[in-house]
């Protein structure tokens, strides 16, 4: 019998533990977007490690990212053209108007 592969981030309401920065330096590194690790740690390196409320903010920031890359209609809705955004927006502000 062979080994399954791992299908964690494809079940709905899938996130990766990110409890402690290692856990957040390796969910960057498995579902973080593209440069996303080394800029994390480059944005904490440039920090002083006392300043508690900007590396919850910088930590926060990256948990964020990770949870919508790991969420389908977030992605989905990044994936989207400006053009057809745009054709929305004007969609719902002729809406708005014609009330």
């Amino acid at each position: 019998m062979t080994a399954q592969p791992d299908h964690q981030a494809d079940r709905p309401g899938f996130t990766p533990p990110m409890g402690t920065l290692a856990e957040l330096r390796a969910a960057l590194g498995v579902w973080g977007f593209p440069g996303d690790l080394q800029q994390f740690e480059e944005e904490l390196n440039a920090l002083d490690l006392d300043d508690l409320t900007r590396v919850r903010e910088i930590t926060q920031a990256y948990r964020h990212r990770v949870m919508l890359r790991c969420d389908p209609q977030a992605m989905a809705a990044l994936m989207r053209s400006t053009a057809d955004v745009a054709f929305e927006l004007g969609q719902k502000m002729a809406e708005g108007n014609a009330r």
